[in-house]
């Protein structure tokens, strides 16, 4: 979802660039002191908004070690450590470049919530 095809650590390149997503201080070059408000920066390919920083995103996928043994067709890994689950893409507080890259991921104890945690919600369209 937020590489959107691509094969960069961003989906617009390997640099965070400037006013491209919401991150701690000057880090991302956004005007943003916390949250910035829903499609404050361009959509990737897919059509989303603010996939990098701004709230991190819980995802389905249960905490694992390692990529070893994760689905290959891109569902969700639902076995593992699944009282944690994964979120990904960084956020508001994130002061790190590398923190919100695509492939960045952190756990999250699945009955916390924080201020800093987001969600997506989606639905399948059939033609």
């Amino acid at each position: 979802m937020a590489r959107a095809g691509t094969t960069t650590e961003y989906w617009w390149g390997n640099d965070v660039g400037r006013n491209r997503a919401n991150c701690f201080g000057d880090l991302c070059g956004d005007s943003y002191v916390d949250t910035a408000p829903v499609g404050s920066f361009s959509a990737n390919p897919f059509g989303l908004h603010d996939v990098h920083g701004n709230e991190s995103e819980w995802t389905e996928d249960c905490e694992n070690e390692s990529y070893a043994g994760a689905p290959r067709d891109g569902s969700a890994w639902t076995s593992g450590n699944c009282y944690v689950r994964v979120m990904r893409g960084g956020d508001a507080y994130t002061q790190s470049p590398r923190d919100l890259r695509s492939a960045a991921r952190h756990g999250c104890v699945a009955d916390m919530r924080g201020c800093n945690d987001g969600f997506r919600v989606a639905r399948t369209l059939t033609p």
